[in-house]
């Protein structure tokens, strides 16, 4: 399994936008996302541009989003 790191917020958007989100809703710094198609696919990532995202953080995005670590940096790489 990789390893994953440390990602900026606007790399966790562009991501997830590649993964059928779509933007729903901004408040404050925190940025809500839904699909497009699984309706019930709701992900708030938080923007504070000036730091990076933890690993546990992108985890749990991930897991909100339904997305594999495999599949997260696939899109990461797909740019």
């Amino acid at each position: 399994m990789p390893k994953l790191l440390p990602v900026r917020p606007k790399q966790m958007i562009q991501v997830l936008l590649r993964a059928g989100f779509f933007l729903y809703n901004q408040t404050g710094s925190h940025v809500h996302l839904r699909h497009e198609i699984k309706k019930h696919l709701k992900v708030t990532v938080p923007r504070h541009d000036r730091f990076d995202l933890p690993v546990y953080v992108v985890l749990s995005i991930l897991r909100q989003a339904e997305l594999s670590k495999i599949d997260f940096i696939k899109l990461l790489k797909n740019k």
